[in-house]
């Protein structure tokens, strides 16, 4: 009989213990910024070209603002070499990963020609993205507003940046290239009292 009570104790812990262990891992929350580091910094090359994309911090108070800028660098064996690209060769569109928002990033599509010279990177930062329509929902009304404003409510942003931009044929390029290169950072913003 002590035998019989015995084994029962023993399978009637494994069952509370193997529900509390499952409570626990419904719990987890496994979104990046919670399980592990964010990528602050991407680094990306091809062909003759460098893009970098970069968040200045891992963390954002709300209504901070937010400091991501891009990178372009010729590394090529030409001392210059000129690009065509829209109003900038830098585009930043952005997911808030906890509403699953994308915020887009529209530009000027007029054709201009920047000249690129070897080893110094062309630089320009973030500017205001973003955009909604009479047909979408309030919240996301109000958290583009927030995002126009340049104020990024609390969450979890992923920046999937990419460089497009066709290189200009010349003696030392025989035919026109176009690239479009990619890269992704990650940057949270939390309350201000947080």
């Amino acid at each position: 009989m002590k035998k019989v009570s015995l084994i029962l104790s023993f399978m009637f812990l494994m069952v509370v213990l193997f529900g509390c262990q499952q409570n626990k891992d419904d719990q987890v929350d496994n979104t990046p910024s919670a399980t592990g580091s964010l990528e602050t910094k991407a680094e990306v090359t091809e062909g003759e070209f460098v893009y970098r994309l970069v968040t200045e911090k891992v963390e954002y108070r709300e209504n901070e603002p937010v400091k991501v800028y891009a990178e372009l660098e010729y590394i090529g064996n030409q001392e210059e070499i000129t690009i065509a690209h829209a109003a900038s060769p830098f585009h930043f569109p952005m997911v808030e990963t906890t509403r699953n928002y994308e915020i887009f990033y529209s530009m000027d599509q007029p054709s201009i020609a920047t000249k690129l010279i070897k080893g110094e990177p062309l630089r320009q930062e973030y500017r205001v993205g973003g955009g909604y329509g009479s047909q979408d929902k309030k919240e996301y009304i109000e958290f583009m507003k927030h995002i126009m404003n340049q104020e990024f409510p609390k969450g979890h942003y992923v920046v999937n940046g990419f460089a497009d931009f066709a290189v200009i044929a010349n003696e030392g390029t025989k035919q026109k290239k176009n690239f479009t290169i990619k890269a992704q950072v990650e940057f949270r913003v939390n309350n201000s009292g947080e």
